[in-house]
């Protein structure tokens, strides 16, 4: 199954559904992402985050982070 493509606004359901399915916990992806627990806590609270932040964490779950130019 495709699935649509999340806007940045539900980012941080992905980030925390990917999380949870591997049996993580926040602390757990932050030091396989290289970055701080409440940084994936702000993430999946959709907090403002960097795009570099975002492509960190992102890539330690295995996902891809796609940007899309609208008009």
């Amino acid at each position: 199954m495709i699935e649509k493509p999340r806007t940045f606004a539900g980012i941080g359901t992905t980030i925390r559904e990917a999380r949870i399915k591997r049996g993580w916990s926040q602390t757990v992806l932050g030091e396989r992402a290289g970055v701080s627990r409440p940084t994936v806590a702000r993430i999946e609270a959709d907090h403002d985050i960097s795009t570099a932040t975002l492509s960190k964490v992102a890539t330690a779950l295995g996902l891809t982070v796609e940007l899309e130019v609208r008009e």
